[in-house]
């Protein structure tokens, strides 16, 4: 079997891998696309850097729309050429889909897409038009699949990787306490994002949103994952903040030493900061308080919200039908919210523990890993 996988992004290159991974169990299996560390640690020789489709948001797009297009063209070229079985798209719809329907132009190759479109938050119409190109989608959350197959695609709700994720030992979490000299002190993580665009954006808020909180906590050491092609920006922004954060940079790390790291960062942490995505998913697994801020540019700004249908951002909130989870979005996504956020936050930690235990059990926690799942799925749609 030959499968022709690409994603876009950091959360894709986890759902990617583990996919990977599953259909290896299955299958006899050969792989050709584009993935970043982890699926390249699968077996795939990614057919150019993944990071060049890491960008988000409409106007943040524009710079980089003739090369985006080049990169499409290259890519559904190397999708018809490869003599795969089914084409999987993860994530990235700006440039998964666009590749997508220029392979079903000229072929009749069998497409599968890796997270659903979020038409229950905003651009409903999204399902309708990716129903053009795409035969099956894989969910990630439980309440997906009715919006997909209404649009008229396959659908299946295969859990989300997070639950599956080890979590640190007590005594990883010691091991790491002691060589970054945290000794017994309080840990905060900050997380502004895996683009540079992101960081760049938000880096700089966030610095200033953690003044307050390190005048009334001193103790509190700041813990900051990042990725090896954000590192060097992320160095950048941080001198300007009130304190020299702990930086977590992969580069010259092994993947799977790298996962151990970052998962002791997750278990030894008081709470955490951090910009909107997947990594709300992660925090909660580890049981970790967090306040949640992002933005955008403003014009961006401008356009989503006169689209957007829910009142969250936060797949925890969304997913444990709570709103335990504080954010600080949009015009809101300031120094000054984000502080008094942080310290109610830090002063009743607890008050988010049941709504992050909920997500996991609806996401799949204790069942078949979601990646097997996943590729379960893929294998049962070629047989239909």
């Amino acid at each position: 079997m030959k499968v022709f996988i690409l994603s876009g992004e950091a959360s894709g290159d986890r759902l990617g891998a583990a996919l990977m991974a599953g259909l290896k169990s299955l299958t006899d299996v050969n792989f050709e696309g584009i993935g970043g560390p982890l699926m390249q640690s699968e077996g795939l020789d990614s057919l150019f850097p993944m990071d060049e489709l890491s960008v988000m948001g409409i106007t943040e797009v524009l710079p980089k729309y003739r090369h985006l297009k080049r990169r499409i063209r290259q890519t559904a070229e190397a999708v018809l050429s490869s003599g795969a079985d089914v084409l999987i798209t993860i994530d990235s719809p700006d440039f998964s889909l666009r590749v997508a329907k220029l392979v079903k132009e000229r072929s009749n190759l069998r497409t599968v897409h890796y997270v659903a479109p979020s038409v229950w938050a905003w651009r409903a119409g999204r399902a309708t038009k990716m129903a053009k190109v795409i035969d099956h989608v894989l969910a990630l959350l439980p309440f997906e699949p009715p919006y997909m197959r209404a649009a008229g695609m396959e659908c299946d709700f295969v859990g989300h990787p997070v639950v599956s994720e080890p979590q640190a030992s007590e005594a990883e979490i010691a091991d790491f306490r002691s060589r970054h000299d945290l000794k017994e002190a309080p840990v905060m993580l900050v997380l502004p994002g895996s683009r540079k665009g992101e960081v760049g954006r938000l880096g700089p808020i966030f610095g200033r949103a953690l003044g307050p909180v390190l005048q009334k906590h001193p103790e509190l050491r700041l813990v900051v994952p990042t990725t090896a092609h954000v590192a060097p920006l992320l160095r950048e922004v941080v001198a300007d903040w009130p304190a020299r954060p702990l930086i977590l940079d992969p580069s010259n790390m092994k993947s799977d030493l790298y996962k151990i790291e970052k998962a002791s960062a997750f278990g030894v942490a008081s709470g955490a900061l951090a910009a909107s995505g997947t990594v709300s998913l992660e925090l909660a697994a580890s049981a970790t308080p967090m306040v949640i801020a992002y933005d955008v540019s403003w014009l961006s700004r401008q356009i989503i919200a006169a689209l957007l249908k829910v009142d969250t951002l936060t797949l925890v909130n969304l997913v444990s039908e709570t709103r335990a989870i504080p954010e600080c979005n949009g015009k809101h996504c300031n120094p000054t919210e984000i502080s008094a956020a942080l310290l109610k936050m830090l002063d009743a930690p607890g008050a988010q523990l049941d709504a992050m235990e909920l997500t996991m059990q609806r996401l799949g926690k204790g069942g078949e890993a979601p990646g097997l799942r996943a590729a379960r799925a893929v294998l049962k749609g070629l047989t239909r």
